[in-house]
């Protein structure tokens, strides 16, 4: 049985180093220096709301984050999460993005989705308290308009 450590391919090490790897990338792709003197690393960590050292210890891959942290860390280098975690070995790739009720649909119910998290990101809603209501209300709200569409597909109203 694998451990929870290792979802994907590798031990805890390997997906450190695959985690790390990927963050460095794209936060060089984002335009953070993180060269020696260039500041991109403090610039991170503030972003991200980590130490610079802890920051370095996950670029380096010595460290992956705290599961409360990966939101942010795909926030500051203009990445969608579920990606970041699938494409460092967090997650595995059979991770569904379908599955539960991850996914807002628009009004007009294009292709268009917008999960809980990245609605709060992109209305700016950073402080912790006030990001977990409005997800879980966001939650609770998807769950209670599927107990409402599937009232109206039964016949009841």
């Amino acid at each position: 049985m694998r451990s929870m450590d290792s979802p994907s391919d590798g031990g805890p090490e390997i997906i450190s180093a695959r985690f790390g790897a990927l963050v460095t990338k794209l936060a060089i792709q984002a335009g953070y220096d993180l060269s020696a003197r260039g500041g991109g690393r403090a610039a991170l960590a503030q972003r991200i709301g980590m130490s610079p050292s802890a920051v370095g210890r996950m670029l380096t891959g010595e460290t992956l984050p705290r599961p409360d942290q990966f939101e942010s860390i795909a926030a500051a280098v203009d990445g969608d999460v579920t990606d970041l975690l699938i494409e460092g070995g967090v997650l595995s790739p059979n991770n569904s993005r379908n599955q539960g009720n991850s996914d807002v649909r628009s009004a007009t119910n294009q292709s268009l989705s917008l999960s809980p998290e990245a609605a709060a990101d992109r209305w700016g809603i950073t402080d912790p308290m006030i990001r977990s209501m409005l997800i879980s209300n966001i939650r609770q709200a998807i769950g209670l308009q599927q107990q409402a569409d599937r009232a109206a597909a039964s016949g009841g109203a």
